[in-house]
């Protein structure tokens, strides 16, 4: 039977391959090789590989290299997914795994249509989304996973409290939503190709500061959590995870600062979106710490 250190290590290979396909991703646009691949589900019209000479070749290897990757994600999930099922482990666990390879299916279609629709602005943010919802589930089941079967569930963070964490979460999804759209209408169209009719077409400076003021909104909400946590003495990780997301906002605050600065350099947009995803993970992790359970025998202490 798959012990529950394997689990862990599987569900943390999980959550740092969900983190690891949006940097992917997002060095396709950075690089324009979006349509290094021409279509979808092959590579180009005559072949499911890329072809000498039907494109630049960097651009080639950029994007079919990012399509390769959606296989190692499903190589993790279907381990995680096996690794649960052969423990016996409760059904709540057995969900969250099997949203692994569903989500992971559901964004190969989302990219299909990104790449045939010609990377339209709004098929590139839907396609991003998505991988940001994965990476939130990803980290609650590397938390839920830690937790013994047979122990009762205990609320060790108020009520009121919890409500905090909640409407965090709803400015963070308006953060990333507004992300997107600061990105769909800047200047990294994914491919040379794309025409400007093909961008948001909406002023860049009022959506950066739209989404900067969406920022300084969840990050304020999480320093009250955190007083709120530190008074209350609450048990668990919930402390030391909010502290960390709080660390880890204030390290986007300074790429995303730099990066408007310099005028959106490509390296500096990778380790942007990045952070997003950890950030995302984080808070997944945060909002599981509100309820928690013994640990499992075999597991290491909750991060």
């Amino acid at each position: 039977m798959p012990s529950i250190r394997l689990q862990k290590g599987l569900a943390l290979a999980n959550v740092f391959a969900q983190i690891g396909i949006m940097t992917t991703g997002v060095t396709v646009r950075v690089t324009a090789s979006g349509l290094g691949c021409e279509t979808w589900p092959r590579c180009n019209q005559d072949s499911f590989v890329p072809v000498a000479g039907a494109g630049p070749a960097m651009h080639q290897a950029i994007e079919f290299g990012n399509r390769l990757l959606t296989f190692v994600l499903v190589a993790i999930a279907a381990a995680l997914l096996l690794a649960i099922h052969r423990a016996g482990r409760r059904r709540g666990l057995k969900v969250l795994a099997w949203a692994m390879p569903a989500g992971i299916l559901a964004q190969a279609v989302i990219g299909g249509i990104t790449v045939l629709a010609g990377l339209v602005w709004w098929t590139v943010a839907l396609h991003l989304l998505p991988s940001m919802i994965l990476a939130w589930l990803a980290a609650v089941l590397f938390v839920r996973i830690g937790e013994a079967d047979d122990s009762p569930a205990r609320r060790v963070v108020p009520e009121p409290l919890s409500w905090l964490t909640i409407l965090s979460a709803v400015l963070l999804a308006g953060v990333l939503v507004t992300g997107t759209m600061v990105t769909g209408a800047g200047p990294h169209a994914g491919d040379a190709r794309i025409e400007a009719a093909d961008r948001l077409q909406m002023p860049i400076q009022w959506l950066v500061h739209f989404h900067a003021e969406l920022m300084v909104g969840y990050v304020c909400l999480l320093i009250g959590l955190a007083f709120g946590l530190i008074a209350l003495r609450a048990q668990g990780p919930a402390i030391r995870r909010c502290l960390i997301l709080i660390g880890l906002i204030a390290a986007q605050a300074v790429v995303g600062i730099t990066q408007y600065q310099l005028g959106v350099p490509e390296l500096l947009v990778v380790l942007h979106v990045t952070l997003a995803g950890a950030i995302t993970a984080v808070t997944g992790a945060l909002w599981a710490s509100a309820v928690i359970r013994e640990r499992a025998v075999g597991s290491t202490r909750p991060a």
